[in-house]
């Protein structure tokens, strides 16, 4: 097998486990030999084409360690909330649910990566009927090196839970995540991340849902940290499910971040919801790619995307690309991006009335990111968002 050069430090990392089921060590051997033969995308695919890995090609990170801290109130029966490493051990029925043959296949040669060399990430698993008020927290942090977290989270039918994810860090280090979520018939699952990493970091994120019918999934990702990230949200529609995903990025500095959305409606009468906000300031760079796909038979689809992106500095920029792929012809899709700096009149408004005009922007950006917020229903979990967008604001001034 052809290695390529980009991959060679990590297959050469590759140690095999003993102990871990045969299952796994053949899955990760299968991965790792996708990964190498792969290796990194290039800007010449289309999904990559607004994303610079030079960062992560200029240095090999050899692999690390980070620290997995799990969060939550007393749990009834019919919860598993455990590392996956715990899970392998004592559930290894519901860890062999995190891996799955895209990871065996090497079209998505992170995810590829992932599935061999991850050494941990959490597991959250919910029996039928069961509801959860208060949100599960999972918080990772880390400081050197390669870290590969491979987490599941599977809702059994008309349960219900919050999962709340963030990742934060110091140093020169690369976060490596991919997150399998299955949401059951009636089940209802509100997933937020919040990605807010040290300034030197890399962080690439996966998400992969799949929803079963009349499922709901709320997903919402804000992004304010790492040099270079992004984040891949991928959810496949089952008859009669709803899907929210949305989400902030606000980048400063030489940050480069991509969001970059797949939405598959394969079944009838399903929604989506789509609605992202970026700011931009100093030299960042965002990128938003929004593919909303509608299968032929998938009738009565209903599906909205959204993209906004202000830009604060003269160097900062963005690139969206929206698409709609429709082979169903009872349908309603739309789709809209803008691009732009804060409104001179609204800035006039307020500046009118006495307010300073660094106030007066930190204001009108504030209020710009909060309309996607919105989006998550907790009024608690809208409160920890909107304080961590505050703080972003007021680092810069």
């Amino acid at each position: 097998m052809a290695v390529k050069t980009e991959a060679a430090p990590y297959l050469e990392a590759f140690r095999p486990d003993a102990s871990e089921p045969a299952w796994l060590a053949d899955a990760r051997r299968k991965a790792l030999a996708a990964f190498g033969e792969r290796g990194f995308p290039t800007r010449r695919e289309e999904a990559w084409r607004f994303t610079s890995l030079r960062p992560l090609a200029d240095k090999s990170f050899k692999p690390g360690r980070g620290k997995l801290e799990l969060k939550s109130a007393a749990l009834p029966n019919g919860v598993w909330f455990a590392s996956m490493a715990r899970t392998l051990a004592e559930r290894p029925e519901i860890a062999r649910r995190a891996i799955n043959e895209s990871d065996l296949a090497g079209g998505q040669p992170f995810a590829s990566l992932n599935a061999a060399l991850f050494g941990d990430g959490f597991v959250f698993a919910l029996d039928e009927g069961v509801t959860l008020d208060d949100p599960m927290e999972i918080v990772h942090s880390a400081a050197e090196g390669s870290i590969n977290l491979r987490n599941l989270i599977v809702l059994a039918p008309n349960s219900r839970a919050t999962v709340v994810e963030t990742y934060r860090g110091k140093g020169a280090y690369w976060t490596n995540t991919v997150t399998s979520v299955s949401v059951g018939a009636s089940a209802s699952l509100t997933h937020v991340k919040v990605q807010d990493e040290g300034s030197e970091a890399i962080h690439f994120g996966m998400v992969r849902a799949t929803l079963a019918p009349l499922a709901a999934y709320r997903n919402f990702g804000l992004t304010l940290g790492a040099n270079l990230s992004r984040q891949d949200v991928q959810v496949a529609h089952g008859d009669g499910s709803n899907a929210d995903v949305s989400g902030a990025y606000l980048q400063r500095g030489d940050q480069d971040t991509t969001t970059a959305v797949v939405i598959d409606h394969a079944a009838p009468n399903a929604t989506t919801h789509e609605l992202f906000k970026g700011v931009l300031d100093d030299r960042a760079h965002g990128a938003f790619l929004g593919t909303i796909r509608v299968r032929e038979g998938a009738q009565k689809t209903d599906a909205k995307q959204t993209s906004r992106a202000l830009l604060l500095g003269d160097r900062a920029s963005v690139d969206t690309k929206p698409e709609l792929e429709i082979l169903a012809d009872d349908v309603k899709c739309a789709h809209g991006a803008a691009v732009g700096d804060l409104d001179p009149a609204m800035l006039f408004y307020l500046r009118a009335r006495g307010i300073g005009e660094n106030e007066a922007r930190r204001m009108l950006i504030e209020a710009f990111v909060l309309d996607a917020i919105e989006a998550v229903e907790q009024p608690e979990l809208r409160n920890h968002l909107a304080s961590l967008v505050h703080d972003w604001l007021e680092a810069g001034r």
